[in-house]
């Protein structure tokens, strides 16, 4: 996959209306206390509801009114290559209004995310440098933790059933929480029979623009990985109970394992503390750290939970 690099974004005073096309963006606006800015949103950007009740939706992450929002006049839209089509952010780029771009695929680029936008607001250092300072010191204590790490298996989709490879933000988030990736070496196959193991795949240099971090995968891969642990995000796909039962079927030890409260390691979960980045990553990683831990066996370290 094709990465664009953005330009610098210089600014001539804060801005004072801002529309954000990424959920997580929009999350870390208003923990930032600079909710008051958003004129604009996706439908997706749910979170904090208190902050977010009222502004005006100007359709989806993939399809936005480009138009729409135009005309809410803003002074800077935040953006991000794989949540965003190119062709809408060329277009908000084509009307002059300045456009923050990114693509975090780990926590640490995420929270360096943070602090750009916190960057365009000279203004409130004074509420926004402590919680970045915060953030930071968050991160770097559970980077130090040391401990096995356990083999973890997650799926973002069940039919077809898709995994992420090791250079995914779900990835980094997860070997940071204490678990190692099962098919982080996995990487996606072209075409589709190949990722399925039903013929070659095609040379690297014929699919080095495709994007091959999201595998898909077959049932037997995920008992050949042997997995401790499996994570059932809620989103993209929202897995059910069914999806979770095919995976206690399946001769690994995250289905035999019983843990402290009696359960199997087959676990669901929220699926943005997994996939967004920004200051709900920090709080997601603290919750996921303990589930990891219970399946190690070893105490849950206690981390402050962030505060805005």
């Amino acid at each position: 996959m094709s990465e664009r690099t953005a330009p610098a974004l210089v600014l001539k005073q804060a801005p004072t209306r801002v529309v954000s096309l990424v959920p997580s963006d929009t999350y870390t606006l208003a923990a930032l206390g600079l909710g008051h800015t958003l004129v604009g949103r996706t439908r997706y950007c749910v979170h904090p509801i208190d902050a977010v009740r009222d502004v005006p939706v100007f359709g989806g992450t993939k399809n936005i009114d480009v138009d729409a929002l135009a005309r809410s006049m803003p002074d800077l839209v935040i953006a991000n290559q794989e949540e965003n089509r190119r062709a809408d952010i060329e277009a908000i780029e084509s009307l002059g209004i300045p456009i923050l771009l990114s693509f975090p695929k780990t926590v640490i680029e995420g929270i360096d995310h943070v602090a750009r936008i916190a960057d365009l607001f000279p203004g409130a250092a004074r509420q926004t440098a402590p919680i970045i300072r915060s953030a930071r010191e968050t991160y770097l204590r559970l980077a130090a933790r040391e401990g096995r790490a356990v083999l973890t298996f997650i799926p973002i989709w069940m039919d077809p059933l898709m995994t992420v490879h090791a250079n995914t933000f779900i990835s980094d988030v997860l070997e940071l929480a204490g678990g190692r990736n099962v098919f982080g070496d996995r990487e996606r196959r072209y075409p589709l029979s190949a990722d399925l193991g039903q013929r070659e795949a095609l040379a690297p240099e014929a699919v080095s623009e495709r994007d091959t971090r999201y595998p898909r995968i077959r049932l037997e891969e995920v008992t050949e990985r042997r997995p401790e642990l499996i994570l059932l995000p809620d989103e993209p796909h929202e897995f059910s109970p069914a999806d979770a039962d095919v995976f206690r079927q399946l001769d690994i030890p995250a289905a035999t394992r019983r843990l402290d409260d009696g359960d199997d390691a087959v676990r669901f979960c929220d699926g943005k503390d997994l996939m967004w980045y920004g200051l709900r990553s920090v709080e997601g990683l603290q919750r996921l750290t303990r589930v990891i831990d219970g399946v190690r066996g070893c105490e849950s370290t206690s981390f402050a939970t962030l505060e805005p």
